[in-house]
């Protein structure tokens, strides 16, 4: 009996990786890591951090994906919701033939058009556990591209419903990653989750723990991010710390820490055990990133420049480490945001904020840092610093 689920691939990595280095590699990325991360073109200094780009769960969905294509030539090939957040990677799907499936108005997938013959692949997110059982259903070959250190994240959420904790899950509770982490509690009976975006609504649950506010209080703010039919008063007593794994990582150690210290004052030190656990599932490739950016602005350049797209959580948080450093900071999604003929430039100053123009940014700049989100490809980084060139009216050959 053909197999129907596949999560290692398909072995076809030699025949497919031509196309991806065309597809996403730079000329300009690889001379500047032969030459320290660096890139001097007239008075212009760029500076790359030594982590950027895409991180393995993305260069693994993307193999996956070509390989399906490779594999499966003459099928019918449908992607539940975008395979990473990155424009371009999935506008690219899209030209090899992969179609994207997109939530409807009540915020759920329709599957029911899948006939058993499609391939449907799954995102570097994963999808939630309602989601794949529909999707067995439809009897379909499955691509799972899900990240590894997402299903790590998953086990711990398990592992945290199976003991009657609840999950309390640092991250943002309409992001997909997010969703499918805490559809994992349903897997048991009286799992429960609940989604803090910050330290500052992770202090709201905290202050009710050690009863300085009321359940009532906090529902009203929070109840939209937890699991159906949470009981502010029941489900807060043992709780288990887990996080989306593209938030900053200092943020979620540090609220980890205050639930910890939330517990020991409301039960006392010896009883924090029974009431408190935490794992640490901070994502390599996101902590690798951060740190990385933190070291570029140790000696700050003129400005940053962030590239990568603006859905894309661990982008977003890339460039709030840079403003946070009090650096002149534009998150772009592609070097497309630097018009030639004005000279101005198209930016997102902030999670979910609406875009903006900015003229004159590049006055009196003579060292540029650039990073890139774990799902932005080379190939971006490196029309982006073309692009500065050219506005700058500086020749540039690589």
């Amino acid at each position: 009996m053909e197999s129907t689920y596949f999560r290692r691939g398909f072995g076809l990595r030699t025949a497919i990786e031509g196309q991806i280095t065309t597809d996403y590699a730079s000329a300009i990325v690889d001379r500047m890591r032969a030459e320290g991360y660096r890139l001097t073109v007239g008075p212009l200094t760029f500076r790359l951090a030594r982590e950027f780009g895409f991180c393995y769960g993305v260069d693994r969905a993307v193999e996956y994906a070509y390989e399906a294509r490779s594999k499966f030539p003459d099928r019918r090939i449908r992607l539940v919701g975008e395979i990473i957040h990155n424009p371009h990677v999935n506008a690219r799907l899209g030209e090899m033939g992969i179609e994207i499936l997109h939530r409807g108005a009540n915020g759920e997938f329709d599957f029911s058009t899948i006939s058993p013959d499609e391939v449907i692949l799954m995102p570097a997110f994963g999808v939630t556990v309602e989601d794949f059982r529909r999707l067995r259903e439809r009897g379909s070959v499955l691509v799972d591209t899900t990240c590894g250190s997402v299903l790590n994240v998953w086990k711990r959420v398990e592992s945290y419903a199976r003991d009657g904790f609840t999950a309390v899950i640092h991250g943002k509770h309409y992001h997909e990653e997010t969703r499918a982490t805490a559809s994992q509690v349903t897997k048991y009976p009286g799992g429960r989750y609940l989604v803090v975006l910050d330290m500052a609504e992770a202090r709201l649950v905290c202050d009710y723990i050690e009863r300085k506010s009321s359940a009532a209080d906090l529902a009203a703010r929070l109840a939209v991010a937890a699991s159906p039919g949470f009981d502010f008063e029941r489900d807060l007593v043992r709780v288990g710390i887990a996080n989306q794994t593209t938030m900053l990582s200092g943020e979620s150690l540090a609220i980890a820490r205050e639930f910890r210290e939330s517990m020991a004052r409301r039960y006392g030190e010896g009883a924090v055990d029974q009431h408190f656990r935490t794992f640490d599932t901070i994502c390599s490739a996101t902590q690798e990133r951060q740190d990385a950016v933190v070291q570029l602005l140790a000696s700050p350049p003129d400005l940053m420049l962030v590239v990568g797209g603006y859905n894309s959580s661990n982008t977003n948080h890339l460039a709030a480490l840079c403003r946070e450093r009090g650096v002149r900071t534009f998150h772009i999604e592609d070097s497309d945001a630097i018009d030639l003929a004005t000279g101005e430039i198209r930016h997102q100053p902030g999670i979910r904020q609406a875009e903006q123009t900015a003229g004159g940014w590049l006055e009196g700049v003579r060292e540029i840092g650039l990073t890139a989100g774990a799902s932005t490809p080379n190939n971006k980084i490196g029309e982006t610093i073309a692009r500065v060139c050219a506005v700058a009216g500086v020749e540039f050959t690589v």
